[in-house]
């Protein structure tokens, strides 16, 4: 993951005692407002994965970021209890795939390499008939597709894309320039900045729960679960001042005399996620300004779509108007 680059308004530290660093949350805080990434297997459906994590962890409440078909295994990020409010981020964020495609004819390399090329970029959809969605054309991006290997007729693609991309559908429409394809296998490596090398096996999951709970050690559980905040890993950030959370958890929108610092190549419109000085997610909101408009003058920088933070956690230094 790339570092992030901040731009500074006012150089300003976090001296109260209100809040709490990320990384100091116990593990019951983190099972409120966590993530966890799964190696989900082929067989199960998504959601009976999140029956099983809701049972296991003893949630109120789970959810998981960009479904998977019981075919397809990979990466399945799932969201405990107050972190569903995160699924609108998790839902929209990038995707990896690989990918066995099975060519219907022999096809020579070259015209296979121009098809993968005409293939990546800006692409035309129609999700397939047995999708939750309307079937009409859309566009979605394909970031980068490349062959990792041509064995006979099967192909082993890795495909890296916008979320949204149906990769049987890319595969088979693929297919109709060469002569006929389908997608033998599908692996999902990467789901928003989770790796495959972050995921866990279920069973990895259950044992580390459970030896928790009965020795008290948090070690393996905390190797785990992820706080909330790493939504933040692939969204813009914006640090805001102490003074201005509680008016943010209210709804309040952000304005730019509440800005410390703000992540470089911020577009008006982008989702952002508002921060506090120790790191704690307050909330998603909507970019108003670019990056460096923030740094300068008295606007609202930023409106707010979902609050993320309880109310009361920082105390109040504004008062509504009479």
């Amino acid at each position: 993951m790339k570092k992030k680059k901040l731009l500074v308004k006012v150089h300003e530290a976090s001296l109260s005692d209100f809040g709490k660093y990320p990384g100091a949350r116990s593990i019951e805080e983190l099972l409120n407002f966590g993530l966890v990434a799964i190696d989900k297997p082929v067989g199960p459906t998504c959601q009976q994965i999140d029956a099983w994590i809701k049972k296991i962890l003893e949630l109120k409440k789970c959810s998981h970021g960009g479904t998977l078909d019981p075919r397809v295994s990979g990466v399945l990020v799932i969201a405990l209890n107050q972190a569903v409010k995160l699924m609108p981020l998790l839902l929209k964020s990038d995707k990896e795939y690989i990918a066995v495609m099975h060519l219907h004819k022999d096809v020579s390399e070259q015209k296979l390499r121009e098809v993968v090329k005409r293939f990546t970029g800006e692409i035309e959809q129609i999700p397939p008939k047995k999708s939750a969605v309307a079937r009409k054309p859309r566009k979605r991006k394909i970031y980068e597709m490349e062959i990792l290997e041509i064995e006979g007729k099967d192909v082993l693609l890795r495909i890296f894309c916008e979320a949204g991309t149906y990769i049987r559908k890319l595969i088979a429409d693929m297919g109709k320039k060469l002569g006929g394809a389908h997608m033998q296998e599908l692996r999902r490596i990467r789901s928003a900045s989770f790796t495959e090398q972050e995921a866990v096996l279920l069973q990895d999951l259950v044992d580390a729960y459970k030896w928790w709970k009965e020795t008290g050690e948090e070690k393996y559980l905390r190797e785990i679960l992820y706080p909330g905040e790493k939504v933040c890993d692939f969204t813009k950030c914006i640090v805001v001042k102490d003074s201005a959370v509680s008016a943010l958890c209210h709804g309040a929108p952000l304005s730019t005399s509440g800005v410390i610092m703000v992540e470089e190549n911020i577009s008006p419109g982008e989702h952002v996620c508002l921060l506090t000085l120790k790191g704690e997610l307050i909330a998603i909101g909507k970019a108003l300004l670019s990056s460096e408009q923030m740094l300068r003058g008295k606007k609202l920088a930023a409106k707010i779509e979902r609050v993320i933070m309880p109310r009361g956690v920082y105390p109040k230094s504004w008062k509504k108007r009479k």
